[in-house]
């Protein structure tokens, strides 16, 4: 009996565990509990609490489905409810400046974005139209011979009838060009202006010299105007008046004799020989020989080529053609100078041959020297050059 007893005690507690549970007053006590009934009742409250997970997945996803579909069918009904531009039309009316319509003026259209142009033509009326218009931005050019061209810009609303203000063109100014040039006689004039006013040291004349190698030939007319302007200089009598003293104090030409009656004469015969040498060789024998009188200085190049250019001057000149030829009205004028000078110089024992080419031989002789010094020195001591000239740093070498 005491076995079965304890083997049923066993059993009982095999299915019963005691859970010791705490009363409100502190206390605890022992309640029995079967763990296949506490089981199902796990198992019941999995199944209750089931669909409440599903539901609550639902009404997650739920929105997000719902504000896709909207959004698409937002879009679709925007593009459907979108209309197509309508084309519009531009038109006005063009008028000259008294008001009155022109007839005929060219428009021409262009658009923004696009490059071809429309154009047509204003009716009798001075009116124009274009029909069918894209709408946006517009520009219109106006044109008609005899008028300035206007441009005119707008932009064309959907559908819209564009009206221009009453477009008024102006009259073109007119452009004349005139050109001006100067007769070769004219530009020769300018140039022995300019020459008159080269000075050595500001005082003594150099008008016989020219610093342009294109420079014009001189006229006969102005070939005489150069030698009278020479010749009648105020430093050409005080020069004449100074040769004419150092004649006289080396006793030159005696038979001229002392005092103020030999120093005239002295005076008169010096001054003869530079009128006579510079009409005649200047401005006489250059217009009957077509010859230009003066010198052109080179100023460029070897030392060489400026040295025998200076040396040649005596025999070689410049034609009034441009060309280079042999110096005639120099070398005739020089013998036609010392002839005259034969007529008033004592003869002290010489021939009148003799004294004609001595005389012909120490011009030409001057003529070379002073080319020289044209071409090497002067330029240096003239300031009133017109242009100035190009000038060597090396002294010239002989």
């Amino acid at each position: 009996m005491c076995d079965e007893r304890s083997t049923n005690r066993k059993v009982r507690n095999r299915r019963f565990d005691v859970l010791q549970v705490t009363t409100m007053n502190g206390k605890r006590r022992p309640v029995r509990y079967s763990p296949g009934i506490w089981s199902w009742l796990v198992f019941g409250l999995l199944l209750c609490s089931q669909p409440a997970w599903s539901q609550q997945a639902s009404a997650t996803q739920g929105p997000a489905i719902a504000s896709t579909e909207p959004q698409k069918l937002e879009s679709a009904t925007a593009q459907q409810q979108v209309p197509p531009q309508q084309s519009g039309k531009i038109s006005g009316k063009v008028v000259d400046q008294a008001g009155v319509i022109i007839v005929g003026a060219a428009v021409q259209l262009t658009r923004e974005g696009d490059s071809t142009a429309q154009e047509g033509k204003t009716d009798e009326d001075g009116k124009f139209y274009f029909l069918n218009v894209p709408p946006g931005p517009f520009l219109l050019t106006f044109s008609s011979p005899g008028f300035a061209p206007r441009d005119v810009s707008g932009t064309l609303d959907p559908g819209e009838s564009y009206v221009t203000p009453l477009l008024m063109l102006s009259i073109a100014t007119q452009v004349t060009e005139v050109r001006v040039s100067l007769t070769p006689e004219e530009v020769a004039t300018a140039e022995i202006k300019e020459q008159e006013k080269q000075r050595v040291f500001g005082i003594i004349p150099n008008f016989y010299v020219s610093y342009s190698q294109q420079a014009v030939p001189l006229t006969p007319k102005l070939k005489f105007e150069l030698a009278w302007k020479s010749s009648t200089d105020p430093f050409t009598f005080v020069a004449v008046g100074m040769v004419a003293g150092f004649a006289q104090a080396g006793d030159r030409w005696g038979a001229y004799g002392q005092g103020a009656q030999g120093y005239a004469k002295r005076f008169g015969a010096t001054y003869a020989d530079v009128v006579s040498g510079t009409f005649i060789g200047g401005a006489i024998l250059p217009s009957l020989l077509k010859q230009d009188p003066r010198y052109f200085y080179k100023g460029t190049g070897t030392k060489k080529s400026r040295l025998l250019h200076a040396l040649g001057n005596a025999v070689i000149c410049r034609g009034d053609n441009g060309q280079e030829q042999p110096n005639y009205s120099s070398i005739l004028g020089n013998i036609a100078a010392g002839g005259i000078s034969s007529l008033y110089y004592p003869s002290n024992g010489h021939s009148k041959s003799e004294v004609i080419f001595s005389t012909a031989f120490i011009r030409m002789g001057e003529m070379t020297v002073a080319s020289i010094f044209q071409e090497f020195v002067v330029p240096r001591l003239t300031p009133n050059l017109p242009t100035r000239a190009p000038q060597s740093d090396d002294p010239p070498t002989f």
